[in-house]
């Protein structure tokens, strides 16, 4: 561990990010001892950067740009602005406390790239490999801050983001088609028969209905294995996967008959408040 105490402006700087942009990850960060819980603030905040580049250009080029400065700085390749940058000081620093890799935050930038184009997604394998990259990525550096090693929760992470990942995926339906991007894989597309055109439009069909239904079914498997395989995970890296319980009921949500998936549905600041601190006392995470 670092003996140097890290400027508060740039944790505050963080912890507002993530707070802003992801609090179901802000508020799981709650439930973390306050050491582990500035690192996970870092990789957090990162993310949030990462994500947000996509709506911060409106050409591919410059998103690229900051994509790539970012997996310089990653590699050693920045000085001098690295450090100003409050994001990238706290993440070198988490780096270094907690002995992080630095390839799988390599690879979740560029992952990232696909963000900036309209290609549509080909296939379930293709959107399987996004998310692995991204979403499971981080759900095992936090594995990582929590606990050094651990086959088991590496195993854990894989299908908590893979179940996370698909619920964003139809939770962001709305946005996504307004700017006819479109993370649906193509083959389930086809395979009910459902049009691109048709979801860029906001045309709700029962088609689309069983694209999304089938995406559910996927996420709720992976959910299901994650659950399943928690208690061989060490008892102080599960904290790291309290967001199993927001997960959980945003396919609840995102499944209700009836719901139109173009109509925006976030949750609660307070529900998911509640719904973590739950997950916290439950025997799931404790025992």
């Amino acid at each position: 561990m670092s003996s140097a105490a890290p400027p508060a402006d740039s944790v505050a700087f963080c912890a507002g990010l993530v707070r802003s942009h992801d609090f179901p990850r802000y508020a799981a960060t709650l439930f973390a001892p306050a050491a582990e819980r500035q690192a996970l603030l870092a990789l957090y905040a990162f993310n949030v950067e990462i994500v947000r580049v996509r709506d911060q250009v409106s050409q591919p080029l410059p998103g690229e740009i900051r994509l790539q400065w970012w997996t310089d700085m990653l590699s050693g390749h920045v000085h001098g602005s690295a450090e100003g940058n409050p994001v990238a000081a706290e993440l070198l620093r988490a780096i270094s406390d907690f002995d992080l890799p630095v390839e799988p935050l390599s690879l979740l930038a560029d992952e990232h790239q696909f963000d900036l184009y309209n290609d549509p997604m080909p296939t379930m394998a293709a959107l399987e490999g996004y998310l692995d990259a991204t979403c499971s990525a981080l759900f095992a550096l936090a594995a990582r801050v929590m606990v050094p090693t651990s086959e088991a929760a590496e195993h854990v992470a894989r299908h908590a983001g893979l179940a996370q990942g698909i619920a964003q995926v139809i939770a962001n339906l709305p946005r996504d088609s307004a700017h006819r991007q479109l993370f649906l894989p193509q083959q389930l597309l086809a395979a009910h028969g459902c049009q691109m055109e048709d979801v860029f439009a906001g045309k709700e069909t029962p088609n689309l209905h069983a694209v999304l239904g089938q995406l559910v079914g996927e996420a709720e498997q992976h959910l299901t294995t994650a659950s399943s395989l928690l208690p061989e995970v060490p008892a102080p890296a599960r904290p790291a996967f309290l967001l199993l319980s927001q997960v959980r009921g945003d396919l609840k949500r995102l499944s209700q008959p009836g719901r139109n998936p173009f109509a925006p549905q976030p949750p609660s600041r307070l529900r998911t408040l509640w719904t973590l601190w739950r997950a916290s006392r439950s025997r799931e995470f404790t025992k």
